[in-house]
């Protein structure tokens, strides 16, 4: 019998990947359990190959469950497209977008966004998850977002944004400038911008993988390896860890543009000047689906002079 596939089997194999179980790919589909795992059974006996493996009450995908599951994400992505280009068609202002973005984000262009698409199109659910640009990328390309705001720095050797997989698009979106955190008793702490070769010795409070990097990157070019004491992606405790005298810190602006900074610790630029960029990152076929993009749309119109910073042309 000639193998044959049809998209409900598609998206069943799919619900399993994002969910783990049957159960939750019922849920998530809308059927009954045992209506899933009848299809699924009549899907594997058709294909002559199975896609799971039961053992007691877990379950996990074969190989060929998992490579249909991964072209699942590329099907499913063509089919929003053209369901978008319908719904354009018809003039339909629904839908849905899934969004994930780096934690200081979270406080900064992710509530502008979610007001403004609430206030411009209150017919769109947009749903948005926290992550780092590593954790939303991988999101990204297994099909459980449909975009990511992420950052990089240039000349990272571990960035990964060179690993994105063919048919994702990246979007500059704009550039913040690193700034130096200090104690305020500090000696540098009365200069305008700080030196880096001035901080050897220092103790040093890192942030997120991407950014301890840049934050070696740094100090590598600045002729010394930087003592870390302290680990942290919280802006507002890496201020007050300054503030305490326990080290001195690398931030982005963006981060400061909703924190307060305690008595205590100092803000300063550094020379030579440090930057890293922001961008938007989605799969190519994406502006097909009006939903999103009226939220890309959105995401570029809030972004950049709404914290003093830097728009990339």
């Amino acid at each position: 019998m000639d193998a044959e596939l049809d998209l409900h089997s598609i998206r069943i194999v799919r619900a399993i990947a994002e969910t783990g179980t049957i159960t939750g790919a019922a849920r998530q589909l809308g059927f009954s359990q045992p209506a899933i795992s009848q299809h699924l059974q009549r899907t594997e006996a058709r294909l002559g190959v199975p896609l799971v493996i039961r053992a007691g009450r877990s379950i996990r995908l074969t190989e060929a469950g998992a490579l249909l599951a991964r072209h699942a994400v590329a099907i499913s992505s063509a089919l929003d497209a053209a369901a978008g280009d319908l719904a354009e068609l018809a003039g339909m202002r629904t839908g849905t977008a899934r969004i994930a973005a780096f934690p200081t984000a979270s406080s900064t262009i992710i509530p502008r966004l979610l007001r403004a698409m609430a206030e411009k199109h209150p017919g769109i659910v947009v749903t948005y998850v926290e992550a780092e640009p590593p954790e939303a990328l991988t999101m990204l390309r297994e099909g459980s977002i449909d975009l990511a705001i992420t950052f990089s720095y240039p000349g990272d050797r571990a960035d990964p944004h060179r690993d994105i997989a063919a048919g994702l698009a990246l979007t500059p979106l704009f550039t913040e400038e690193m700034l130096l955190a200090l104690p305020e008793s500090h000696p540098q702490a009365s200069a305008t911008d700080v030196d880096v070769r001035s901080l050897l010795g220092e103790r040093w409070i890192a942030g997120c993988p991407l950014c301890r990097g840049h934050l070696l990157a740094v100090c590598e070019t600045a002729g010394f390896d930087p003592v870390i004491d302290y680990e942290t992606d919280n802006a507002i405790a890496v201020l007050h860890l300054v503030a305490s005298r326990l080290g001195v810190a690398l931030l982005p602006r963006l981060a400061l543009a909703t924190a307060s900074v305690p008595a205590g610790a100092a803000i300063r630029a550094t020379s030579p000047v440090s930057m890293r960029s922001i961008q938007l990152v989605r799969h190519a076929d994406a502006t097909r689906v009006p939903s999103l993009a009226a939220t890309i749309a959105a995401v570029r119109s809030l972004t950049g002079d709404d914290w003093g910073l830097q728009r990339v042309s």
